[in-house]
């Protein structure tokens, strides 16, 4: 008697498994599987989100190079006597002043006397501003802060002491004065930046031997303040 072999007849099972290999495992197997293939599609699934609602590139992150040092074998030599804003410079051809005040002092015959020992020309006195009397070293007498006019806007900054009767200049400085002030017996200096919004602050103090430089900082800048009536410091 023949036999009618089907033409849908699976093959052994050993290919079966090769070619199938979820086929031939136990049903308890085939459950831990599941909950694998779940767990990855909720992954691609959130990661498409985090693609759009989530952190963005914005590319690659600019290169950041440390200076290149020109010439580090090279430093400056230290400022002269006449380059230095704070050398103590005494000034010929005025009086001794044995009280030790600047107070005793003829404001104008000082500077022109300092100015002319420069090799300068003394300033027109219209260009030279109302002197100021304070006491900026601390030994409760007067010092003397003077301000020149050089054009309508580079102005010269000096300041006079007393040392061993002898009047002595402890500071100039030349710039662009956008404002002097007084605090704490610091001498601060307002020079104007190219950001209409901020000044450039120099502090000086009296260190017990000379106007040494204290801090230098940015400060947002004034409006211009109205002249008291009467004079006198700000």
């Amino acid at each position: 008697m023949r036999r009618w072999r089907s033409r849908t007849a699976l093959p052994p099972l050993s290919t079966r498994n090769a070619r199938f290999p979820l086929a031939g495992r136990s049903p308890r197997s085939s459950l831990l599987v599941l909950p694998v293939f779940a767990a990855l599609a909720s992954l691609v699934l959130l990661g498409g989100c985090a693609g759009v609602e989530g952190l963005q590139s914005e590319g690659r992150a600019r290169d950041v190079d440390a200076p290149l040092v020109l010439w580090p074998e090279y430093s400056p030599a230290p400022p002269g006597r006449d380059e230095n804003p704070v050398a103590l410079v005494p000034v010929p051809n005025v009086p001794r002043i044995p009280s030790g005040t600047m107070a005793d002092a003829n404001p104008l015959a000082v500077l022109d006397a300092d100015i002319a020992a420069q090799g300068r020309k003394p300033p027109a006195p219209k260009a030279v501003r109302r002197p100021e009397l304070h006491d900026i070293t601390g030994d409760g007498k007067a010092n003397l802060i003077m301000a020149v006019d050089l054009d309508p806007r580079i102005s010269e900054l000096r300041v006079y002491s007393v040392r061993r009767t002898v009047v002595t200049r402890v500071l100039v400085l030349r710039g662009v004065l956008a404002g002097v002030d007084l605090a704490a017996g610091h001498l601060v200096v307002r020079e104007p930046t190219k950001d209409p919004r901020y000044v450039s602050v120099t502090d000086y103090v009296w260190d017990g031997q000379s106007m040494s430089l204290w801090n230098i900082t940015l400060d947002d800048a004034r409006t211009p303040q109205t002249p008291r009536a009467g004079g006198g410091s700000p």
